[in-house]
């Protein structure tokens, strides 16, 4: 199954055109940036191209010469991010893809092409989150009129799930996320919760619900990925646009909003990178490394 898996990676790959990094034999910096809305804009301008060249060229660099990794983290499914970027001309790959909320790590270089973190899958996998789970919060949910729509766009793991809830009005809305909130703390499961961000596809008016296994969730893989590495906290370095990638910011020494970041997000966080998408990556990089 793992050798399918990491044939069909290979094959994605070859497909997209894609050239793979070597990893730091010292790792020393670390970026972490979320996909959608960050590092892939849903709608590019004329300078759009020129933006990802100047970055892409600045990590390959700065990955020889400075020890410098780069990854992805987001709530995508691992074939969705390689669709995209081999549709708008992606060339380069990064170090590494922590892909479905993070449940699931990918490694991208010369010598290890797809290959699964088995650490963190089995770690992942000794956190008891399943679907009956899900679907018994569902049931009581809906217990109480509270119905939640199924996001189809986003992958569906034994790890993570991923839905909408639609706005009514705030007295109503606030009673609701709050008993979502403790319904999935009862059950031992984490669920991040935040407005939609209709740039990405998402509707107007509603919230991303995603229930994620305990243990899993993007400020974990920056704790593991900083341990695994052995790099300083100091010397990490992380990118969002919304309030999905608020912990991940928290959770580095570095953490940047980017320009382009939804009102929301930047209500609650006020480090803001000077730019937006990559070209607000690259300026923000060049003034540390």
């Amino acid at each position: 199954m793992q050798s399918e898996r990491t044939n069909h990676i290979k094959e994605m790959i070859k497909t997209g055109g894609f050239r793979t990094l070597s990893m730091p034999a010292e790792a020393k910096y670390i970026i972490f940036s979320d996909f959608d809305e960050t590092y892939f804009p849903h709608f590019q301008t004329g300078e759009w191209k020129d933006s990802i060249r100047k970055l892409e060229e600045y990590i390959a660099e700065k990955s020889e010469k400075n020890g410098l990794i780069f990854g992805l983290v987001t709530g995508s499914r691992l074939s969705w991010v390689f669709e995209k970027m081999a549709k708008e001309g992606y060339r380069i790959l990064p170090h590494f893809i922590a892909s479905a909320f993070g449940t699931q790590i990918h490694y991208f270089s010369h010598s290890s092409t797809g290959k699964i973190d088995e650490e963190w899958s089995r770690h992942i996998e000794s956190q008891g989150y399943s679907f009956e789970k899900i679907k018994t919060i569902l049931g009581l949910l809906e217990e109480r009129n509270i119905r939640l729509k199924r996001q189809k766009l986003v992958e569906i793991t034994k790890y993570t799930h991923s839905y909408f809830y639609y706005m009514q009005n705030s007295e109503t809305d606030r009673k609701n996320i709050q008993y979502i909130k403790e319904l999935a703390d009862s059950f031992g499961i984490i669920v991040n919760i935040s407005r939609c961000n209709p740039l990405i596809g998402d509707p107007e008016n509603a919230y991303d619900v995603d229930f994620i296994s305990v243990g899993a969730g993007k400020d974990e893989i920056v704790r593991f990925l900083l341990n695994k590495f052995k790099i300083d906290k100091h010397n990490s370095f992380a990118f969002g646009d919304s309030g999905n990638d608020l912990k991940m910011l928290n959770t580095v020494g570095n953490g940047y909003l980017l320009e382009n970041a939804t009102n929301e997000a930047k209500k609650k966080f006020h480090c803001i990178a000077k730019g937006s998408y990559a070209e607000g990556i690259y300026h923000t990089m060049k003034e540390w490394i």
